[in-house]
């Protein structure tokens, strides 16, 4: 089946089955490696991408629930001054060890100043909750966001 969809702002179109994964047609077939496989459940936010600005978990989502719609990998956020202010702070925080969970966790802290530019400690701790990682202990995380905040990026 053919399936339509905007792609970090190119028409994209895939003939694939329709229940493969958001995340299997990224990478396999269109060789966006950016988004990870962690679960394969949508509980730990590695596969997080951006579907019509705001953020899902690709590995739970069917192509066929995104035709028509507008999809940003972090491929394509990293086109953005948006991603240069939250990767500078994640880079200053120490908010990034070993990198695998690094791509999710700057399209939801996106999500998160998006929705709410200058979040608590609290309010970014809940908000960054459906993102685990396994190296930082989260608090180099959380002063992450909290450093990008600051900067006032205008989303």
């Amino acid at each position: 089946m053919k399936i339509n969809f905007k792609l970090n702002g190119s028409n994209v179109t895939v003939d694939v089955v329709p229940s493969k994964r958001l995340l299997d047609v990224l990478r396999e077939d269109l060789h966006l490696t950016g988004t990870k496989e962690g679960c394969g459940e949508g509980e730990c936010g590695a596969c997080t991408v951006l579907v019509d600005n705001r953020p899902i978990n690709s590995c739970i989502a069917p192509i066929a629930n995104i035709a028509n719609k507008e999809v940003i990998t972090i491929e394509g956020f990293r086109e953005t001054k948006a991603y240069r202010v939250i990767a500078d702070a994640f880079a200053d925080m120490g908010g990034s060890q070993c990198g695998f969970c690094t791509p999710g966790m700057i399209l939801a802290t996106y999500a998160v100043l998006r929705d709410n530019p200058h979040p608590t400690e609290e309010e970014a701790r809940i908000a960054l909750s459906g993102n685990l990682c396994r190296c930082t202990g989260y608090q180099a995380i959380v002063n992450a966001v909290l450093k990008a905040s600051e900067k006032g990026i205008k989303l």
